[in-house]
């Protein structure tokens, strides 16, 4: 167990957003899979906003350290076209 009181590894969600975009969900993916493999992604799923406006890309991963979760949400957050990563 870690300080944070999660056990590796583990299932854990990662949720981007951005403007809608017809390439969000692959930008976001391409970004995840820079640092995991292709078997630790479970699951994806998009969902724009209520509005339109903006979309939301939830990957989950099996996750395999807190270095490796804090190296993917500084990717994303590094990304410009990322405006929060949850």
């Amino acid at each position: 167990m870690t300080a944070e009181g999660m056990v590796f590894p583990c299932r854990f969600p990662i949720k981007a957003m951005g403007e809608n975009a017809a390439d969000l969900e692959a930008l976001v993916l391409a970004i995840v899979r820079q640092h995991v493999a292709d078997e630790q992604i479970l699951s994806h799923q998009t969902r724009p906003s209520r509005a339109g406006k903006y979309c939301s890309v939830t990957v989950t991963i099996e996750a395999e350290s807190q270095h490796q979760l804090d190296r993917i949400y500084g990717a994303l957050t590094a990304e410009s076209r990322i405006l929060m990563a949850l």
